[in-house]
């Protein structure tokens, strides 16, 4: 899609592309009042700003949208994003598994990570030291994750 084509979406359209870049309500309607946009950098920088003006039950409801690192998924986008996972041997696949858990139940939400271009064995490394955070810094570094994860997604929206 171009960024043309995006800004003469009407909103419900709109807001249904926005969306699969990330899976928040509350960005997608802060993003909805930037159109139309002038280009791509513009887009970007809203972006952004739209994310860092959420609040944290918005940046779980984005959470929420993702699939498990390493997990089998249906979701083509996601798939791609985490295909460093795919040839992991089992080993690497278990820990992360295991780790996705542990995770899970100490922040109560998944474990964000921007997977483009990182292998299976730099994710779990970085899993590893993640969970040594406390909640309150956690939240703020998968946030930080999500807005790399929604940039990656607005640039291919856009190819």
């Amino acid at each position: 899609m171009t960024l043309e084509a995006l800004n003469d979406l009407d909103n419900t359209a709109r807001a249904e592309a926005l969306y699969k870049c990330c899976g928040s309500t509350a960005w997608v309607k802060k993003m909805l009042v930037f159109f139309p946009v002038v280009d791509k950098a513009t887009l970007l920088e809203a972006a952004s700003r739209a994310w860092h003006a959420c609040v944290e039950s918005d940046w779980l409801e984005a959470f929420a949208q993702h699939p498990r690192i390493g997990a089998s998924t249906t979701n083509a986008q996601a798939a791609a994003e985490q295909s460093g996972t795919s040839g992991a041997d089992l080993e690497i696949r278990t820990a992360l598994a295991e780790g996705n858990l542990t995770y899970e139940e100490k922040f109560g939400y998944i474990y964000i990570v921007c997977a483009t271009g990182k292998s299976a064995t730099e994710m779990l490394g970085l899993l590893e030291g993640r969970l040594n955070n406390t909640p309150e810094k956690e939240v703020l570094i998968a946030m930080g994750e999500q807005d790399k994860i929604t940039r990656i997604r607005l640039e291919k929206l856009l190819a």
